[in-house]
């Protein structure tokens, strides 16, 4: 009933930049949190950083480098990504809280995207 579709993964060299971008579609009613986490090879996945209609908030590692953004017109969650670092490696997931009409009444849920490959080599 409700799709995230995430893009603009890829390779980087140390120091460049990349865009994610993650659309959500389906029968939305609302959308409340949207945010980006990631997992690297071994490890559990993270929050990266997360956006709601009073702010932004991310991980102490991304702070300073990574900046979320959203487009509620186009129901779209986007991650600038600048001076990254192998350490960011991972693949990345889209994220949202989202109110959904069913036909017959109202769903609230959590949804993920199928997520991204980013890596960060030389």
């Amino acid at each position: 009933q409700v799709q995230l579709v995430e893009s603009g993964g890829g390779l980087v060299h140390p120091g460049g930049s990349l865009r994610l971008s993650c659309a959500a579609s389906g029968s939305i009613v609302s959308i409340y949190t949207m945010g980006w986490y990631r997992q690297a090879p071994g490890k559990q996945r993270e929050l990266v950083a997360d956006i709601t209609s009073i702010g932004t908030n991310y991980a102490d590692s991304v702070k300073g480098r990574f900046t979320i953004s959203r487009d509620n017109a186009k129901n779209t969650v986007y991650l600038q990504m600048n001076s990254l670092k192998p350490e960011d490696t991972a693949v990345y997931y889209c994220n949202a809280d989202i109110r959904t009409w069913t036909g017959t009444d109202w769903r609230r849920g959590n949804y993920w995207g199928q997520g991204t490959q980013v890596t960060v080599s030389s």
